[in-house]
């Protein structure tokens, strides 16, 4: 059976239980500014409609007694940190997917504590003890549907499908909460008539395959309950990012090339920190109508450089054609090799960027920073900024 564990409302939870005055009120966690978005909001503000990913404005018209906070993602992290390894007391089969979810494989450990609902049980009892936070968990035969159990009874919710009702349930799932189908995939499904993830077996699989590639493929298999997805172990991280809401929007590229520095910086210091170097580094454009597009690039070399970074991201912005204002923007780097990793030099390596020289003047950066703080030194172009702006960054993820 595998198990996945949602810890409810986490941010706001964590807001609630550091501050009691916080607590039973419509606390709100994001940006403070109107142009921010909610990153969390507490089950008392979610009965006014609010939720992640709602731009503030809406929020505050919805709740407007509402507390709206600015993340604190160290003290998120510490809490992930501690929620985890209670998790791997169980089984070292743990997958954590975000910094407030994680997919557990407890096959072969029911000798040691009992069936799946006693230990789903067992695991909400020392996570409540441990960080005083409630859980949800969902339990099923298969990865998928223990995802969906877990969204079902929330808050502190504990649902299990077990394997003798498996295939009612899928038959009688809403197509919509099927992981992967999108409002396109969804109105493309309704229209063939599918509106549970039992009617995709009224179909031929070429027929499915035709009109949705392979995810057709996938529902097909998700609808005779087949799911060969594993739980993976990893405790390594998978991306990091940071990015901002502008205060306005703006076509001035110099202006966004300021902030793209910004978040390089501010990424490469976590890579540096956790002792990682990137291959891949992303650059997020979110425009005025909400539409968003990334761009991508991957280097020879992995590193862990401010400056290689900025550089890669600035190449990506130029070759962006920005034609609306853009309200968003952010840097994020992925294909992260421990920084010990062996690299294969390249043949023109005398052409290539020297990234140990600027990653040497990196650390000494971070050195003194650690010492003296952020403000002690930073570079000269960062010294005043031409526009004020919301900083978000978001969490190093697989903690």
């Amino acid at each position: 059976m595998i198990l996945h564990i949602d810890m409810d409302a986490f941010y706001a939870s964590v807001e609630q239980l550091d501050n009691a005055g916080l607590r039973g009120k419509c606390v709100i966690v994001g940006g403070t500014s109107n142009r921010g978005v909610v990153s969390a909001a507490s089950y008392e503000a979610r009965k006014y409609g609010v939720h992640s990913a709602m731009p503030v404005f809406q929020a505050r018209r919805r709740c407007p007694q509402g507390i709206f906070i600015p993340p604190r993602m160290a003290r998120y992290k510490e809490v992930s940190t501690k929620i985890m390894s209670i998790l791997r007391q169980y089984t070292p089969l743990v997958e954590p997917v975000s910094i407030d979810e994680a997919y557990m494989d407890i096959a072969g450990c029911e000798k040691l504590y009992g069936g799946a609902e006693a230990t789903a049980v067992d695991i909400k009892r020392k996570i409540r003890e441990s960080v005083h936070l409630t859980c949800s968990i969902g339990v099923a035969p298969i990865k998928f549907l223990a995802k969906i159990a877990s969204g079902m009874n929330k808050p502190d919710g504990l649902t299990v499908i077990a394997p003798e009702v498996m295939q009612r349930f899928i038959d009688d799932l809403a197509i919509g909460k099927v992981p992967g189908v999108g409002e396109m995939t969804h109105k493309k499904l309704d229209a063939m008539g599918i509106k549970t993830l039992g009617d995709v077996k009224r179909f031929p699989p070429e027929v499915l395959i035709k009109r949705l590639g392979k995810f057709g493929t996938r529902l097909v298999n998700l609808s005779a309950g087949i799911d060969t997805s594993p739980v993976i172990p990893t405790s390594e991280h998978k991306s990091v990012s940071s990015e901002q809401t502008l205060e306005k929007d703006t076509r001035d590229k110099a202006l966004l090339n300021e902030y793209l520095l910004k978040h390089a910086e501010d990424v490469a210091r976590q890579i540096r920190k956790s002792g990682m170097k990137a291959k891949t580094i992303t650059i997020k454009v979110k425009h005025s109508d909400f539409k968003q597009a990334t761009r991508s690039i991957t280097i020879a070399s992995p590193t862990q450089s401010s400056k290689i970074i900025y550089q890669k991201a600035k190449q990506l912005l130029e070759a962006y054609p920005i034609k609306k204002k853009v309200r968003l923007i952010g840097v994020g780097v992925s294909g992260l090799v421990s920084k010990d990793s062996p690299v294969q030099l390249s043949l023109f390596e005398m052409n290539e960027p020297d990234h140990n020289k600027w990653e040497k003047v990196d650390r000494a950066v971070d050195s003194i920073q650690n010492k003296f703080g952020k403000t002690a030194v930073s570079r000269a172009s960062l010294k005043e900024p031409q526009q004020k702006y919301e900083f978000s960054r978001s969490p190093l993820r697989g903690l």
